[in-house]
């Protein structure tokens, strides 16, 4: 830990600061999926937004609006279209907020106990809420009662959508797989491959499988195909020698379908899944990186830097822990990322091409 408390510089990747951050630290990151907006989610109780406008290497931010819970927020997500944002927390509701109308803020969703995650599900025109009251539940937003509850065995701690998946991870290491064709009934219950707590999730981008990152320092990667399962594995990041970090925050980037890893190490890293390479290390932030977002096309990643609540309020500094968000353009890493595999089976074809040929002379020397 002293290595990485050694650290002040909350931004040694030099990437674009976001102005006015929040007075606390940041639960959740959200770009619009139609534009460049961002939303973030806070302890200060607090839902806010800025514009994001870019000019080749020029980025600028500008916030926008906000509004306001009566406890801290964990979650948000966007409406598909982009003009709606849904936010919940400790305050057990969730709020609908019309943004680009300039609407007032709704309450369309209930629990008995704090909302940790939501989803926007735009193929069933459904939000869905996962909660530690041990319950999914899915609203139409202009009914006031569930259209649907599902009971979990434990409190959820993440959930993630790729229509028509949907995976939830609860206490226990549980793993729920739902189809949402029929979202009544699980598909699947999983086991984490992980031995340690859950922390996010991501689906696959071809809804093939899923991520699923631990407070262990841990990432496992999962197919649901039965025929598939030896594609499987498990790696680890975010640790220093001895210590060992959260993996916060799982983003998937929606070009080139590599994914980032942000961790309470203060970094984020990117990487491959099919070649099972690292594509990218950050330089480690002097805070943890608790969550982060892909906007629509991956041109830009923003991460936040802040306390994450990882060792209780006995070791928080308001005086020291400053709260930043930041905005990485990744625009080299999506090309270089997305040509090094390729760069690596063309390495391999060319060397085995070149062991075939060394081996057909060897035989034509041999035949004379």
């Amino acid at each position: 830990m002293s290595n990485f408390l050694s650290n002040t510089n909350p931004n040694p990747n030099k990437s674009i600061e976001v102005n006015q951050p929040p007075t606390d630290s940041v639960s959740s990151l959200n770009f619009s999926p139609k534009s460049n907006l961002l939303v973030a989610t806070s302890w200060d109780n607090q839902v806010r937004c800025w514009e994001v406008a870019r000019d080749g290497a020029n980025v600028a931010t500008m916030p926008k609006a906000s509004i306001a819970h009566d406890h801290p927020v964990l979650c948000s997500a966007w409406k598909d279209d982009g003009t709606t944002v849904f936010s919940g927390g400790c305050d057990k509701q969730v709020k609908m907020w019309p943004l680009m109308s300039g609407g007032q803020p709704i309450t369309v969703a209930m629990h008995d106990a704090p909302i940790k995650d939501i989803a926007w599900i735009p193929e069933m025109n459904l939000l869905a809420t996962g909660s530690w009251d041990k319950t999914i539940r899915y609203w139409d937003t202009r009914q006031s009662n569930p259209v649907h509850t599902q009971q979990l065995p434990e409190r959820c701690y993440a959930m993630t959508v790729k229509h028509p998946l949907m995976v939830v991870a609860t206490a226990d290491r549980n793993l729920i797989v739902y189809n949402l064709q029929n979202p009544q009934v699980e598909f699947k219950r999983i086991v984490s491959p992980l031995k340690y707590q859950t922390r996010c999730l991501a689906a696959f981008p071809d809804q093939q499988g899923f991520l699923v990152g631990s407070i262990e320092g841990r990432v496992g990667v999962h197919h649901l195909d039965d025929s598939q399962q030896a594609k499987n594995f498990t790696f680890k990041c975010h640790r220093e020698g001895n210590e060992i970090y959260s993996v916060n925050s799982l983003s998937f980037h929606p070009v080139h379908h590599t994914f980032a890893t942000a961790g309470s190490d203060g970094a984020f890293n990117f990487w491959d899944k099919d070649s099972k390479q690292r594509l990218k290390a950050m330089l480690r932030c002097s805070q943890p990186v608790p969550c982060s977002s892909f906007n629509n096309d991956g041109s830009l990643y923003a991460y936040a830097v802040c306390y994450d609540w990882s060792k209780g309020a006995e070791n928080h500094n308001p005086a020291t822990a400053k709260t930043n968000i930041f905005l990485h353009l990744p625009q080299v890493f999506g090309l270089a990322t997305s040509m090094k595999p390729l760069y690596s089976k063309i390495a391999k074809i060319l060397l085995n091409l070149r062991s075939r040929a060394n081996r057909a002379l060897v035989r034509l020397g041999e035949g004379r």
